[in-house]
């Protein structure tokens, strides 16, 4: 077993969205230690905010299962291009899809893009997410509300329907929820409230697809070590970050890839309208 790194981690605040190269320790999504073992050959992925953190962990992992990878992002073109850097050295094609995904128009359009280089959709991970740190509901302003709904769950929704004519039977949506879902942090009130909401749109949505043979799954993470950390959280609670797990320390990005890796593929084809704790030891119930 690998000596992930635990807390006090050194103070690093940063701008939102954060910059996964300016983070300490850096995170680890996989890019010496993932091995894969073709388990997603030759399969078509489309994974939102896979530019850092979680999402490019998946990235990583999918390719080295033998997947071509579309990743959206907003606008943190470096850390993406080192994504696809990754993703193409595991022999895999790579399409970057830069824009933000509170647009309607952009939730078709990456879809659209990724169709019309790929010629369809197998797996969908709804990854991207903004959240902010308030201590009050007094700090949380109306835009800022509708901006964490916007990117968090409408997103998710106009992406899904947009996908759904190019996704074939035995695909696979794989949507990011939290373990705020169940545990909600009041000062992440916006956002824990989205994650509840993504739990239930995925049961909800693998009812109603299960008859067209797409399968709909969500992933639900405690703490991850990932750029969101220190662009939106105080300083403190940087340092100490994962602290309070029963394992005492956050995940790192390539501990959360499996998951995502075994909904994708084939070997979880009775698998659909669950959802997965990659908490450190907090339960999900």
């Amino acid at each position: 077993m690998r000596d992930y790194p635990s807390p006090p981690f050194p103070s690093q605040p940063q701008p939102v969205p954060g910059s996964q190269a300016k983070m300490q320790p850096y995170p680890d999504c996989g890019e010496q230690t993932y091995t894969g073992s073709g388990r997603l050959q030759d399969k078509i992925a489309l994974i939102t905010g896979a530019d850092s953190g979680i999402g490019r962990a998946v990235a990583i992992a999918y390719a080295r299962e033998g997947a071509d990878v579309a990743i959206a992002y907003m606008d943190e073109h470096d850390d993406a291009k080192e994504t696809a850097r990754w993703v193409e050295a595991a022999g895999r094609r790579c399409l970057l899809l830069p824009g933000d995904l509170a647009q309607k128009q952009h939730c078709q359009d990456i879809v659209e893009k990724t169709v019309g280089q790929f010629g369809r959709i197998d797996i969908l991970v709804n990854n991207a997410a903004f959240q902010m740190s308030h201590e009050t509901l007094e700090e949380i302003d109306d835009d800022e509300w509708v901006k964490t709904f916007d990117i968090n769950i409408t997103a998710i929704f106009r992406i899904c329907k947009a996908a759904l004519p190019s996704m074939p039977r035995g695909s696979s949506i794989i949507n990011t929820s939290s373990v705020n879902s169940d545990d909600p942090s009041p000062s992440l009130l916006a956002y824990a409230t989205t994650k509840g909401a993504i739990a239930n749109f995925t049961a909800g949505l693998a009812q109603l697809l299960g008859s067209q043979g797409i399968r709909v799954n969500s992933v639900a993470p405690g703490p991850i070590w990932t750029p969101l950390i220190p662009s939106t959280m105080p300083d403190e609670a940087v340092q100490n970050f994962g602290s309070k797990t029963p394992l005492g320390r956050p995940g790192q990005p390539v501990e959360v890839a499996p998951i995502y890796v075994l909904l994708g593929s084939d070997e979880g084809s009775y698998i659909s309208g669950s959802r997965y704790a990659v908490t450190g030891g907090k339960p999900i119930l």
